[in-house]
């Protein structure tokens, strides 16, 4: 008998991904779909999207294989709303065992390969997750666009944007900015970039949409960017350092594993900026979370055994 599979699931604010492996741990078919974080799109959108990835993959594999063919377990790590995401995964039918974690915990697991540790995560928002020496998780930050969430590529996007309204209204020097956020939203003014954006349906995106400029203009040795990409992501830092010390007081912070995930983390321009002024030796992480799902998923197999 064919063994059964298992499904991971990476749910975030920007996109969604699904994988479904074999016993070995090899993806055998992959499904994106849109982000479907409740806390942006709403919960009945939520469910919606996450829904028809999983039936769309699972369809992938019945046009290859046996109709019949066996779902062990559906492992969903996703952003926002822990109790909505358990409610949903009990919901779940066909799917085998279903449980619902953090989406934290893949950028977790590549960053410290399951051992003591922690992680450094910059998306549209950010957070730390760290696993102390007895194998407890913890998490810190991950407070939502709404409030900020340092280092985030929305945090980014918003201090570009007061910025550059402050040196189109004249009241700061000028830099380059100004074009850029004009360039962005399409206005001419500041009183139009503020109009572009409070009349934006989905001003989050909007604005995390900005981070890449900004970040463009910190690689290319723009004062104002990079100062503004160093008080970001140096709350973060600060935020991670915090956890370090709480969790591992005895151990010297450069023993540390310490990972840094996320496009916005693992640019160059921010790795130069953090760098130097990190306690920890923060290792940029390469893979997407999603390999950090199928690891968890193989990890369930290793500790069953």
């Amino acid at each position: 008998m064919r063994p059964p599979f298992k499904i991971g699931v990476d749910g975030g604010g920007t996109k969604t991904e699904c994988i479904l492996v074999d016993a070995t741990g090899t993806v055998l078919a992959r499904q994106l779909a849109p982000g479907c974080n409740p806390s942006v799109v709403g919960p009945e959108q939520a469910r919606l999207i996450v829904t028809d990835a999983l039936c769309a993959l699972r369809e992938q594999i019945r046009r290859v294989d046996t109709p019949s063919f066996d779902i062990a377990e559906t492992h969903l790590f996703m952003a926002g709303a822990s109790g909505f995401w358990r409610e949903f995964a009990a919901s779940l039918t066909d799917f085998g065992r279903t449980r619902s974690e953090a989406d934290s915990l893949p950028a977790l697991e590549l960053a410290t390969g399951g051992g003591p540790g922690l992680v450094l995560h910059a998306g549209t928002g950010s957070f730390v997750a760290a696993r102390a020496p007895d194998g407890s998780l913890h998490y810190a930050g991950g407070l939502g666009w709404r409030l900020g969430d340092a280092g985030g590529g929305y945090d980014l996007g918003r201090r570009a944007l007061a910025r550059a309204l402050l040196e189109l209204q004249g009241w700061a020097p000028a830099s380059r900015l100004g074009p850029t956020v004009c360039a962005h939203t399409g206005a001419g003014d500041a009183a139009s970039v503020i109009r572009c954006v409070y009349n934006d349906p989905a001003p989050n995106a909007r604005i995390a949409a900005l981070a890449p400029a900004l970040l463009r203009l910190a690689t290319e040795g723009d004062p104002t960017a990079h100062q503004l990409v160093a008080d970001s992501t140096g709350e973060l830092l600060d935020l991670a350092i915090r956890v370090a010390t709480r969790l591992f007081p005895h151990a010297p912070f450069d023993t540390l594993r310490a990972g840094l995930s996320g496009p916005i983390l693992t640019h160059p321009a921010v790795r130069e900026i953090i760098g130097p002024r990190s306690p920890l030796p923060l290792l940029a992480i390469e893979d997407a979370p999603i390999e950090g799902v199928r690891r968890l998923l193989m990890r369930d197999d290793e500790s069953a055994g």
